[in-house]
C-alpha cells in the first residue's frame, strides 16, 4: 500500500497556474525515477475528465488507466504551494499529492486524505507549514476507524441479565482485537446504564486498541431487557459510534426482533419505513474521484436527502451529497452499495441514484464475470462464443520470462489430425505404428543435436526415453489387436497414460503428462502424414494454446521475439526455456488469445505480465521509446558486466550463473558472471542410457573448469527422482515422489554412482576452485553421510581441500541452519522449492500458482534464519532460485545478508547493474520492512511504495 513519508514532500513551490503546477509535479515524479515524461499527459487527461481537487486546499492529481504504462515504479510526490494555485474548477489548492500508480494503489491514499479534510483550518495549516514533518502531520492524522459491523453483533444470546450480555459483547470485541483484558476488567465492576426501551449501555476506555460498538440481544427479550450496547473508546474517534447508538434510540421497534441486516440498517440510521435499494458497483476502479463526483451530483438533484453505505462494510451510512464521505466509503468493483431515503418522493430518488450507479456514473462498465462472483450456471446451456481481443488494449496474464518485444503474431494452431478409428489388419497397423515411432525417434535425435548445449536438450532426451516405453507400446498394440487403427490405438494409450499422471495432482507429474502428449502428437502426426506448422521467415511472436519442449527447441532465436500461450504457468517447461533463451514470455492468457489472427502485431511485456494486440500508433511510439530506453539500460549493463557488483556504499557480492549444461560456461563468463553458482549435473546422467563413467564425467566437468579459468564452480551433485527419472535407475512407485526418494537421499542409496561423480569433480578440479553442493538435505545426518564420501575420496586421490555445502530447499534445513552451519562451508538457497514446500502451494496450480511467491514473509524469515546462522559461523550464503533475479526481491535479499546471487546467465549484467544502484543501508531497511508484513502481496505493495 502507498504511504506518505517526509522524503516525498517538496516545500515552497511556486506556479502561475494549475498547468504549471502539474508540470512541476510530473517533473518531480520523473526525477525520482517513478515515471517517464509521457506521464504528464496522463495527469492532464485526468483533469480534463474531472477535477482532482478534494477540498480544503488539497488536490490529488493522478494519471488515467491508459497512462499507467508510463509508470516505472509506484510512488508519491507532495508539492506545497504556500501562495496557492487556482485550479481549473476555481478551487484554491495549497498541496498537490501527486501519485504514480501501476494499479489502484492511489485509492488507499484517496480514502486516507478524505478522513483529514474535516480538520479545522486545514488549508491554512497546509499553506503555512515550514518543514516537511509539520506538513506530513497535517496530512497524516487519521482518526482510528471505529468498528461496528456484522462481526460485532451477537443476536439471541442465551442470557437473561444485562451483566452477562455485557461481558459476552466485551469478549467478542476482545476476540476481534478491538480491546484487551483491562477493558473487560473495567466492565466487571460496572453497572450497566439504562437508556430506555429495554436498552442498556456499558462503556470503558481502558485497554481499547480500536474504537468499537458491540450489540448483544437476548434469546428471550422483554420490556426490561431488549439489548446491551458495549462501547469501547472515547473522544472524537467514537463519534460515529455514538451517532449509531442515537439512531437505535430513535427507532420505536424492538432490536431483539431484528435480523443482522435489519439491525445494521437501523444502526446506519435507516428508518423502518425507509425505501432502500442495493446496487452492485461495476466501475473497474471502484468509486474513485470521478464517478464519486458524478454520484454526488445526481444525489444533489433529488428532492430529499439520500444515504449511502456499503453492505459489506460497517453500519455507517454517509450522505450521498458529500464527495469526501462518498469517496471515504472505499467502495470497490463488485461491492454492494445500499441507497436509502425516507419521505415523499423517496422511491423516485432512490431509483434515480441506483440507475446512475448501474449505468457507470459516466464511465463505461462491464458486467461482473465468473471470476468476479460465483454464479450458478446451467450446464445444459450452449457455451458462449469466445470474446475476441480488443485492439490496442492491454491484457494481464502471468509474467513467465522478462523482456519487452513487439512483432507480428504467428498463431501456431495444431493441424487437425483425422483418421479412421478402426481397422481390420492389426499386423499392418502395428507395423505402421512401429515405423511412426522410429521416425519420431529420429526427429527427436535431430532436435537434440540442434539443441546441444542448450536447456532443451535434457528435456528432449526425456521425450526420447518416453518413446522407448515398452508398456506404452504394448498398451497401443493391445488396443490395435482389438480392432483399432494404429492412430486410434496409439492416441488412446497416450491419453490413458497422461490422464493417469494428471490424476496424481502433482505439478511436475502434470508437466510430464503434457510432455507425454507432446510426444504422442509427434507420432500421431507421422501416422497421419501431417507436418507441424512452420513459422514465417521474418521476426514473429509465437502464439499458441500451449507449448511443449520440442516446440521451443525448434525455435529459431534469430527470428522469434517472444512467446505467448493461452495455458501454462510460470514453471512450465516452455516458460523455463523461454527464460533460458532470454525471450520475453507471457502465459496463461486464456482462450481469447486464440482468436488472434497471424500477422497481427502483438506487444509482449514479460516484466509486467501483459500483452497488447494491434497496438495503436501512439502506443507504438511510446513502446519504441521504451524499447530504446531498455536497450540503453541493457547496453550500459552489458558494458559494465565485468565490473564487480558493489553497492554505492561499498558492499560487494558475487553474481554467478545457473547452468544446465557445461557448454554454456563460456557464454556465462563472457556475460560477466563471477563464477557458476549452480551447475545442474544431472544433464550428464540424462543424456546417457547408462550411468556415465568417470572419463565421461571428467570430460564434461573439464569444459566448465577450463572456461571459468580460475572462477569458482558450484556443482550440485546428481538431483534426480520425482520429475527426473533415469531409465537405468528404476525407482519404486510412490504416492508422492517429490516427498520421497530424490536428491541426496536417493544418491545415498547408490553410493557407487555418487562416488564416481565426486571422484570426477575432485580429480578434474585439481587446484581450481570447486564447491560441491548436496541437494534436498533435510538435516545434519544426511549431510554428514554425503560429506564422509568427499573426505574419503580426497584422501584417496590426494585432492586439495574444497568447499562442501548444502542446498537449502526444505524448510527443515532452514530451521536447522544453526546446527548445519558449524559443519558446512556454505549454503545455497533454492527459493523455487523452498517457497513451494513452505507455503504448501504447487507452483503450477492454475488457481494458486500466483500465491507461490518467494517474497512471502514466511520464506523471507527462513532465508533470514539461514543467513544469520551462516554468518555467525563465518559461512557464506547464496541464492540460486528465480527470486535472485526478481528486481523487487534483489534489495530485500541483499538487505538480509545474501552474499551471492546465482541467476540465468542472461540476467547477470542486469542483476549486477541493479545491485550497483543500491545502498546496503537502504536494502537492510527494505528487508526489515518486508519481514514485518503479513503476506507476499503486502510485501510487494510496501516495496513498490518505498
Amino acid at each position: 500500500m502507498l504511504t506518505l513519508t517526509a522524503d516525498d514532500i517538496r516545500l515552497g513551490c511556486r506556479a502561475a497556474d494549475w498547468r504549471e503546477a502539474l508540470a512541476l509535479a510530473g517533473e518531480e515524479l520523473e526525477t525520482a525515477g517513478r515515471t517517464t515524461p509521457e506521464y504528464l499527459q496522463g495527469l492532464l487527461d485526468r483533469e480534463a475528465q474531472s477535477s482532482t481537487v478534494l477540498g480544503n486546499g488539497i488536490a490529488i492529481p493522478h494519471g488515467t488507466p491508459e497512462s499507467r504504462e508510463h509508470v516505472r515504479s509506484t510512488g508519491i510526490r507532495v508539492l506545497q504551494f504556500p501562495d496557492g494555485v487556482t485550479w481549473h474548477d476555481d478551487a484554491r489548492v495549497h498541496v498537490l499529492v501527486t501519485i504514480a500508480a501501476q494499479s489502484d494503489e492511489h485509492l488507499d491514499i484517496l480514502r486516507h486524505l478524505t478522513r483529514v479534510l474535516d480538520k479545522p483550518g486545514l488549508a491554512q495549516q497546509l499553506a503555512e507549514a515550514t518543514d516537511r514533518d509539520t506538513l506530513l502531520a497535517c496530512l497524516s492524522r487519521t482518526p482510528a476507524t471505529p468498528k461496528c459491523d456484522r462481526d460485532t453483533l451477537l443476536l439471541k444470546v442465551p442470557a437473561s441479565d444485562t451483566r452477562e450480555l455485557a461481558l459476552t459483547a466485551a469478549a467478542r470485541l476482545q476476540s476481534l482485537g478491538c480491546v484487551e483484558p483491562p477493558f473487560i476488567a473495567s466492565l466487571v465492576a460496572q453497572v450497566p446504564q439504562a437508556l430506555g426501551r429495554g436498552l442498556w449501555l456499558v462503556h470503558a476506555t481502558d485497554g481499547v486498541t480500536r474504537p468499537a460498538l458491540a450489540v448483544a440481544t437476548p434469546a428471550k427479550a422483554n420490556d426490561a431487557l431488549d439489548g446491551v450496547l458495549c462501547l469501547a473508546g472515547q473522544g472524537e474517534d467514537t463519534q460515529p459510534l455514538l451517532e449509531q447508538i442515537d439512531h437505535l434510540l430513535t427507532q420505536p421497534e424492538s432490536i431483539a426482533s431484528l435480523s443482522a441486516d435489519e439491525l445494521l440498517a437501523r444502526l446506519a440510521g435507516e428508518q423502518a419505513n425507509a425505501v432502500t435499494r442495493q446496487v452492485r458497483l461495476l466501475n473497474a476502479h471502484g468509486l474513485h474521484a470521478r464517478p464519486a463526483k458524478q454520484l454526488v451530483q445526481v444525489a444533489r438533484q433529488q428532492s430529499l436527502p439520500l444515504q449511502l453505505r456499503l453492505l459489506e462494510g460497517d453500519a455507517q451510512a454517509v450522505s450521498a451529497t458529500s464527495l469526501t464521505r462518498v469517496i471515504g466509503l472505499g467502495a470497490r468493483r463488485g461491492q454492494t452499495l445500499v441507497i436509502s431515503a425516507a419521505g415523499d418522493g423517496a422511491e423516485a430518488a432512490v431509483k434515480a441514484l441506483a440507475e446512475a450507479i448501474e449505468s457507470g456514473l459516466g464511465e463505461a462498465v462491464t458486467p461482473l464475470r465468473a471470476h468476479d462472483e460465483r454464479k450458478t450456471t446451467d450446464s445444459d446451456q450452449p457455451s458462449q462464443p469466445v470474446e475476441p481481443l480488443e485492439p490496442d488494449t492491454p491484457l494481464k496474464a502471468v509474467a513467465a520470462s522478462p523482456g519487452l518485444a513487439v512483432a507480428p503474431a504467428f498463431v501456431m494452431r495444431l493441424p487437425e489430425l483425422t483418421y479412421a478409428a478402426t481397422a481390420n489388419d492389426p499386423d499392418h497397423q502395428c507395423e505402421r505404428l512401429n515405423q511412426a515411432i522410429d521416425d519420431a525417434f529420429g526427429q527427436l535425435e535431430a532436435l537434440i543435436r540442434h539443441a546441444e548445449g542448450g536447456e532443451a536438450g535434457p528435456i528432449l532426451a526425456v521425450h526420447a526415453e518416453m518413446l522407448r516405453d515398452d508398456d506404452l507400446h504394448q498398451a497401443a498394440f493391445d488396443i490395435i489387436r482389438e480392432g483399432a487403427s494404429a492412430e486410434a490405438g496409439w492416441w488412446q494409450a497416450i491419453d490413458t497414460a497422461a490422464k493417469a499422471q494428471e490424476a496424481l495432482a502433482d505439478r511436475l507429474l502434470a508437466e510430464r503428462a503434457a510432455d507425454l502428449r507432446d510426444v504422442g502428437r509427434r507420432v500421431l502426426a507421422n501416422l497421419c502424414g501431417v507436418s507441424m506448422p512452420t513459422p514465417p521467415d521474418e521476426p514473429y511472436i509465437l502464439v499458441a494454446d500451449d507449448l511443449g519442449p520440442s516446440d521451443v527447441a525448434r525455435l529459431d532465436t534469430q527470428r522469434v521475439r517472444g512467446l505467448v500461450t493461452a495455458k501454462g504457468g510460470a514453471t512450465a517447461h516452455s516458460a523455463i526455456l523461454a527464460r533460458a533463451l532470454g525471450l520475453p514470455a507471457v502465459v496463461g492468457v486464456g482462450e481469447r488469445l486464440l482468436t488472434l489472427e497471424s500477422g497481427t502485431d502483438v506487444v509482449v511485456d514479460g516484466e509486467r505480465g501483459c500483452i497488447v494486440p494491434a497496438p495503436g500508433s501512439e502506443r507504438r511510439r511510446r513502446l519504441n521509446q521504451r524499447l530504446e530506453q531498455l536497450e540503453q539500460l541493457q547496453a550500459k549493463a552489458h558494458e559494465a558486466r565485468h565490473e564487480p557488483a558493489r553497492t554505492v556504499d561499498g558492499h560487494q557480492v558475487e553474481v554467478c550463473a545457473n547452468l544446465g549444461n557445461t557448454a554454456h560456461t563460456p557464454e556465462a563468463v563472457e556475460r560477466g558472471a563471477d563464477g557458476v553458482g549452480l551447475l545442474r549435473t544431472e544433464f550428464i546422467f540424462m543424456a546417457h542410457s547408462e550411468a556415465p563413467d568417470l572419463a565421461t564425467q571428467r570430460t564434461e566437468y573439464a569444459k566448465a573448469f577450463d572456461a571459468l579459468d580460475g572462477l569458482p564452480l558450484v556443482a550440485r551433485t546428481l538431483d534426480v527422482g520425482g520429475d527426473k527419472p533415469l531409465d537405468y535407475w528404476p525407482l519404486p512407485e510412490e504416492d508422492n515422489p517429490f516427498l520421497g526418494l530424490r536428491g541426496i537421499r536417493l544418491s545415498l542409496t547408490r553410493p557407487e554412482i555418487l562416488e564416481t561423480q565426486l571422484r570426477a569433480l575432485l580429480t578434474e578440479a585439481g587446484s581450481r576452485p570447486l564447491r560441491i553442493m548436496f541437494p534436498m538435505v533435510k538435516d545434519l545426518a544426511e549431510f554428514r553421510a554425503a560429506k564422509a564420501l568427499v573426505d574419503k575420496l580426497r584422501e584417496e586421490i590426494d585432492a586439495p581441500d574444497v568447499q562442501v555445502g548444502v542446498m537449502i530447499e526444505i524448510p527443515s534445513s532452514a530451521l536447522l541452519a544453526p546446527t548445519l552451519a558449524p559443519e558446512v562451508d556454505f549454503f545455497s538457497i533454492g527459493t523455487n522449492d523452498l517457497t513451494q514446500y513452505t507455503l504448501a502451494i504447487d507452483r503450477g496450480h492454475p488457481q494458486l500458482s500466483a500465491e507461490s511467491d518467494g517474497l512471502h514473509p514466511a520464506v523471507l524469515r527462513l532465508i533470514q534464519m539461514t543467513v544469520e546462522a551462516a554468518h555467525e559461523h563465518g559461512r557464506w550464503v547464496g541464492i540460486c532460485g528465480e527470486l535472485g533475479s526478481d528486481p523487487q526481491a534483489i534489495p530485500v535479499l541483499l538487505g538480509l545478508g545474501v552474499d551471492e546471487f546465482s541467476v540465468t546467465s542472461r540476467r547477470v549484467p542486469l542483476v549486477k547493474a541493479c545491485i550497483r544502484n543500491l545502498a546496503l543501508s537502504d536494502a537492510k531497511s527494505l528487508a526489515q520492512l518486508a519481514l514485518q508484513q503479513a503476506t507476499a502481496s503486502d510485501v510487494r505493495d510496501k516495496l513498490e511504495g518505498a
